[in-house]
């Protein structure tokens, strides 16, 4: 079931989860989890384990899988910066936004629509992406890791955002490529464009936000709910 937006329904907001999203990244993200997790604490897991247990924080990941407490917070930001240090090494030669992004940021900037980051990820490897890609300066927000007590599928990420923009969470439409930031963004009452990068149509069938699944920022319908420029 599809919620109930027409077709000229034109947000005044997007807020962008960055890592498979903006950029088509996430196997760099899980072979760096890997590493970690295998070579380095012998968690033992498949490549589809990892897969699975690698959102939210990274000291969320580590609690999920070893217990909460088995690490230290030392511990914890040794081994997250390790992880985002061998993450961003691998990916760096690749790295580069999805095929159509910066033309509809551009476009969105033109109408005058406001943006804003929303994600997961550490201060750290947001600015790995947006300074190594110049695109900092399309956006109003950043809410990442740090910002928030409670990680996705906890509105709050997208709740602050929205309230760093100045507008009511029914104004701003998320782009998403996780359940769990759908479910985020369903739960800050927020419509949901769905990149199909790391997951199929299938892994999102319970939520109700969803405007359209794309594999790019070509699609067409990504025009569409962008205001006529006059």
């Amino acid at each position: 079931m599809q919620p109930n937006f027409s077709m000229n329904f034109s947000p005044q907001a997007l807020i962008f989860d960055l890592n498979g999203t903006m950029i088509d990244d996430m196997h760099f993200h899980a072979k760096a989890w890997y590493q970690i997790l295998n070579d380095d604490l012998n968690a033992a897991l498949t490549w589809d384990e990892v897969k699975v247990q690698m959102y939210g924080k990274n000291g969320e990941v580590l609690d999920r899988i070893f217990g909460k407490g088995r690490f230290s917070e030392a511990e914890v930001l040794e081994l997250s910066v390790e992880k985002e240090r061998r993450y961003q090494k691998e990916y760096f030669p690749h790295l580069k936004l999805l095929p159509g992004l910066a033309d509809f940021l551009d476009n969105a900037r033109q109408a005058g629509i406001k943006m804003a980051i929303g994600s997961a990820a550490i201060p750290f490897n947001i600015d790995f992406v947006l300074d190594n890609l110049n695109i900092r300066p399309y956006f109003q927000a950043i809410v990442s890791a740090d910002d928030v007590t409670d990680s996705k599928p906890d509105p709050e990420t997208f709740l602050k955002a929205a309230e760093l923009l100045g507008l009511a969470p029914s104004a701003c439409v998320v782009f998403e490529d996780a359940p769990k930031g759908v479910e985020a963004a369903q739960n800050a009452g927020m419509a949901c464009v769905v990149l199909t990068t790391a997951h199929e149509k299938e892994d999102f069938g319970k939520y109700t936000n969803i405007l359209r699944f794309v594999k790019d920022y070509t699609d067409s319908f990504l025009q569409e709910i962008l205001p006529v420029r006059v």
